[in-house]
């Protein structure tokens, strides 16, 4: 035998083998089959249900667009009308220190700042509590508030003082205001 012939016989060997193989297979998926006959009996025994009709549909309504008349929505209707020129602010001399340095109190609103107490040592201090809870220790001539409030006067009921405030059109003008006093438990 030469080796064509021993070659060819193998690769015949090798097909009856792979057809038995598959045979084999099919028959050992043939004997378990009971429990899916008794499926599909079963579901065909069922009562099937009725498919709901299609539902009805309106027919369609031309629409005539009749509004081709009127003002266009993307056009502007409103013209710009000019705005008269601001009155020239009155330069009064009242204007902040834009050089001093700011004092701790003048980064907080006055509303937020409580006046709790007077303390008298050769001068009479103000006790000032902040938000965050540190009482500050201020004197006449002390800013606090955010709109360089200046203290002028101190008295047991109320602190007062004087502001320096914008008005409309870059200047400035003061206003007195007060700080009342509120009882410490």
């Amino acid at each position: 035998m030469n080796m064509k012939t021993i070659h060819t016989s193998s690769k015949a060997l090798l097909n009856v083998i792979g057809t038995l193989l598959v045979m084999l297979s099919l028959t050992a998926c043939d004997q378990d089959k009971a429990d899916l006959t008794v499926y599909i009996a079963e579901v065909k025994s069922q009562q099937k249900s009725d498919i709901e009709p299609i539902p009805v549909m309106k027919p369609y309504e031309k629409f005539a667009y009749a509004a081709s008349s009127l003002r266009d929505p993307f056009i502007p209707t409103v013209i710009d009308v000019p705005q008269p020129a601001p009155e020239p602010v009155i330069d009064n001399g009242i204007r902040p220190d834009e050089n001093r340095r700011k004092e701790v109190l003048e980064f907080f609103d006055l509303s937020q700042l409580q006046y709790v107490g007077t303390l008298e040592q050769e001068q009479v201090w103000a006790l000032v509590r902040a938000p965050d809870g540190v009482i500050h220790r201020v004197q006449t001539g002390n800013y606090m508030g955010q709109n360089n409030g200046k203290i002028m006067e101190i008295s047991d009921s109320k602190l007062i003082l004087k502001e320096i405030v914008p008005q409309g059109g870059g200047g400035y003008i003061e206003r007195e205001t007060s700080v009342p006093a509120v009882e410490v438990n």
